[in-house]
């Protein structure tokens, strides 16, 4: 003898209920029970059979319709509120206004921010430049220390970042700086400090070697752009890229900043960029940030600025994480030669030994985020140094 039970349970307003289909299939009797009802052999035999196989097709129907509905009504996962690729709704330190500039006939916004000193003025203006990954609002501690110093502090989005516009043109080092500039020009800032970071150093790289006269002090802080990347990864496709892109998860996309980057901060600290990123993939607008994201990794890969670093007269500071080696393009180079990318300390060093006027300072224990890592002394080391 078999049995098999099946249990289907559901509630209303007094009370839950539940119901139990028995069967049993003996050699010649089938009996069903029904809440204690039984329709035994006093059935004929074809009746029985026939009622058995009613049931049985009833209980099937009711277990998918059960499932069906447990699928319906289970919990989500949530998605991310969906955000513009201007990130309008994204909480920045400062006021933000913006700045008109037509590139390659395209009428475009640059997004930045003008703080002013906290009391007295000292009459010196700092720029920062952010890096390719963060918008300008990742500067606060460093605008809070220089302002509380009486500096004023001009700090953009370049186009294709953060609140900026996002043109879907080709990228280019040469046209960052002269928007810069550009920039400057319209706030009436002539002789400035110039502070860049990540690939932000690879663009005041430029600046330094275009308008050198008009810099008075240029710090590359956890620079890219050290080493040519192109003699170590093969150029790849858009196409390759923005696949990459778009398959990265919010996870992935975490895992590889703290790895990447070799933070020593909680992920907890870099988690408003991870969630603001799944939220612009929730915009219908996400093809075109794709576009100009992608756009900027060729720029940094085709562009290179370590041939022109030896160059550079200007009063120069290195400041660079002990434990940064971040190197674009690594994924992409053969096996054997990504260990030898990313040396980043260590080709400072020898940079700054090949320049007029340039000292690298390194912080053990940090990664590429110094400024956030490291607050204190990362300020304290960037004080210094431009009241020499």
């Amino acid at each position: 003898m078999r049995a098999i039970v099946a249990q289907i349970a559901w509630s209303d307003k007094s009370a839950a209920r539940t119901h139990e289909v028995l069967r049993y299939e003996v050699e010649r009797l089938d009996v069903v029970v029904v809440r204690g009802v039984a329709i035994s052999s006093m059935m004929k035999l074809p009746r029985r059979r026939g009622l058995a196989m009613l049931l049985r097709r009833a209980l099937v129907h009711c277990l998918l319709i059960t499932m069906a509905l447990l699928v319906a009504f289970a919990p989500q996962a949530v998605r991310a509120e969906a955000m513009g690729i201007a990130i309008e709704g994204f909480p920045y330190p400062y006021p933000v206004h913006f700045m008109p500039i037509t590139l390659q006939g395209e009428d475009l916004r640059l997004a930045y921010m003008d703080a002013p000193p906290v009391g007295p003025s000292n009459g010196r203006t700092v720029v920062l430049l952010h890096g390719r990954n963060f918008p300008a609002s990742y500067w606060e501690p460093t605008l809070k220390a220089l302002t509380e110093a009486g500096y004023r502090v001009v700090a953009p989005d370049q186009i294709g970042f953060g609140k900026s516009s996002k043109p879907t043109f080709a990228y280019s080092f040469d046209a960052m700086a002269r928007a810069t500039i550009a920039l400057l020009d319209s706030l009436h800032v002539d002789r400035f400090d110039l502070v860049g970071h990540s690939m932000g150093g690879m663009l005041a790289v430029r600046l330094a070697r275009a308008y050198g006269s008009r810099i008075d002090h240029l710090v590359l802080y956890s620079p890219i752009g050290l080493e040519d990347y192109r003699l170590y990864a093969p150029p790849v496709t858009d196409e390759m890229l923005t696949n990459n892109e778009r398959a990265l998860s919010a996870d992935g996309y975490r895992k590889q900043l703290m790895t990447n980057y070799a933070l020593s901060l909680p992920s907890s600290a870099i988690e408003p960029f991870v969630q603001l990123r799944e939220q612009i993939k929730e915009s219908g607008e996400y093809p075109r940030w794709l576009k100009s994201f992608v756009a900027s990794y060729q720029m940094i890969y085709s562009q290179p600025v370590a041939h022109e670093i030896p160059l550079i007269d200007r009063p120069t500071l290195f400041i660079m994480g002990a434990n940064d080696h971040n190197a674009p393009g690594r994924p992409f180079a053969p096996p054997e030669l990504r260990g030898k990318m990313g040396k980043n300390a260590d080709l400072a060093q020898a940079l700054a030994a090949r320049m007029a006027n340039a000292k690298v300072k390194v912080f053990d224990g940090v990664g590429h985020l110094g400024h956030l890592e490291a607050t204190q002394p990362f300020n304290e080391t960037l004080l210094s140094f431009l009241a020499q």
